[in-house]
């Protein structure tokens, strides 16, 4: 690297500290007017703030989506801003695109491709998707990382600290030190698009039997550590069914119901970016039938104890066994817990599981407003936390339950009408858990994949 590309590199780090900091201090003055004045109601801030961090794009933006998905982590009308950041960022043009693809794939990049598309189909966070056709006629979708992203991570989760640390001084109901760990780990993984190519692999072996799930093949000749050209797969958005008829929407749920749940009960591995642009729907016949899942970045892996904690709880909830309940959270690396802690966290945990504990069909909200789905529990553990709290969310949790209620909203949107207590109890079939089985099926899907 000579003198002048090393300066040009430094100052553009430089430079997005200096944006960054701005923001990251605008989101603190928001947030703590929001918190010591009582503006709970201020969407006009909150409009401002998704902006502001939409235009920065890059981890932040990343950040931004994964924070609002916690629930109360942040006021509520900063959340349901932060939530539609989702892949509407604004695009980086062709002489951009170009200089990218030149620097993954050499000068002669054009050449690798039959056709390729200068103008992104896509724009996200971390980077862009592109359309492409390979010289054997396969339709493709590349992602095309944006430049320096991994000097914008450190820029980003550095000032991210500071929002973190202000949150545990105004607002002390939870201790976010293992939140923040957790995603900057899983952040700094989806850099690391060799690492998303295994996750596909993967998600391609867990899933290949499925009917209803389709995944992606990659191409590994025309992908690198920043560049990913995987399958396009065909397909209409999932918020297009909508105003379908209730077969079609509960057969779409189902569908993604199975792409969550199976790979966790049987290997012990979530999609932990269960957002609507990571989702569409593929027809035969002209109906819809199933799900195209898009997007492999955020995949957590969890050892079988963390599965076994996960059935303990459901188990504990269905039976009123307490003691099997306390045993789950320490499973998941919940410490010192009293019983008001317990009392409070069951509250959430209630929540969640309420559609998989209830033997019937019904939608996940049960009559409940979609806007008003999950408020109350949420203000009731809040409210109690801060009396008996704080508690320190472990960091293997994070994800889990950022992922069920991002699964839980796609089923809001579709008001599917499905029974969630039996394909629940399908997912881990007939003999139940097996944590020894789950962790033999992970270990040959992990060595076979490249992940071991």
């Amino acid at each position: 690297m000579t003198i002048d590309s090393e300066r040009n590199r430094f100052s553009a780090r430089a430079a997005r500290y200096a944006r960054v900091g701005t923001q990251m201090g605008a989101v603190a003055t928001r947030m703590g007017a929001a918190q010591l004045l009582g503006m709970g109601d201020n969407p006009a801030s909150a409009i401002a703030l998704r902006a502001a961090l939409g235009g920065l794009k890059g981890p932040l933006m990343k950040v931004a989506q994964l924070m609002a998905t916690i629930p109360d982590l942040l006021p509520p009308e900063f959340a349901t801003e932060l939530q539609k950041l989702q892949s509407d960022a604004p695009p980086m043009g062709a002489a951009f695109v170009k200089r990218r693809m030149q620097a993954e794939l050499g000068p002669d990049w054009q050449t690798k491709f039959a056709q390729f598309d200068l103008h992104p189909a896509a724009a996200a966070s971390l980077g862009q998707v592109h359309r492409a056709t390979a010289h054997d006629g396969q339709a493709l979708a590349c992602k095309l990382q944006y430049p320096d992203m991994a000097s914008a991570v450190e820029a980003d989760l550095s000032q991210l600290q500071m929002l973190f640390a202000l949150h545990r001084r105004l607002d002390p109901a939870i201790d976010t030190q293992e939140i923040a760990r957790e995603i900057g780990a899983r952040v700094r993984e989806e850099l690391d698009y060799k690492r998303e190519a295994k996750h596909a692999a993967l998600y391609g072996l867990m899933l290949g039997a499925s009917g209803n799930v389709r995944v992606p093949t990659t191409r590994p000749e025309l992908s690198t550590g920043r560049l990913l050209s995987l399958q396009w797969l065909e397909g209409r958005k999932l918020l297009d069914y909508k105003s379908a008829d209730q077969d079609t929407r509960n057969r779409i749920a189902t569908a993604m119901f199975r792409a969550w749940w199976h790979p966790f009960s049987q290997f012990g591995v979530i999609h932990g970016d269960p957002h609507l642009g990571n989702y569409t729907v593929f027809e035969e016949d002209g109906a819809a039938q199933g799900i195209n899942l898009l997007d492999y970045g955020c995949v957590r892996i969890f050892p079988a104890r963390f599965v076994s904690g996960v059935v303990d709880l459901y188990e504990g909830l269905r039976m009123q066994d307490g003691a099997r309940i306390v045993h789950a959270y320490e499973t998941w690396g919940f410490r010192a817990l009293s019983k008001d802690v317990i009392d409070i966290l069951n509250i959430w945990a209630r929540f969640i599981y309420g559609p998989l504990l209830d033997d019937r069909v019904r939608s996940i909200a049960d009559g409940i407003p979609p806007g008003e789905y999950g408020r109350r529990e949420a203000f009731q553990v809040h409210k109690a936390l801060k009396e008996k709290g704080p508690v320190r969310v472990p960091q293997e949790f994070v994800f889990m339950d950022r992922a069920a209620i991002g699964l839980g909203g796609v089923f809001l949107h579709l008001d599917a009408k499905l029974n969630f207590y039996q394909l629940f109890r399908e997912a881990f079939g007939a003999g139940g858990l097996n944590a020894n089985s789950i962790a033999d099926r992970q270990a040959r899907a992990l060595e076979a994949t490249g992940l071991a």
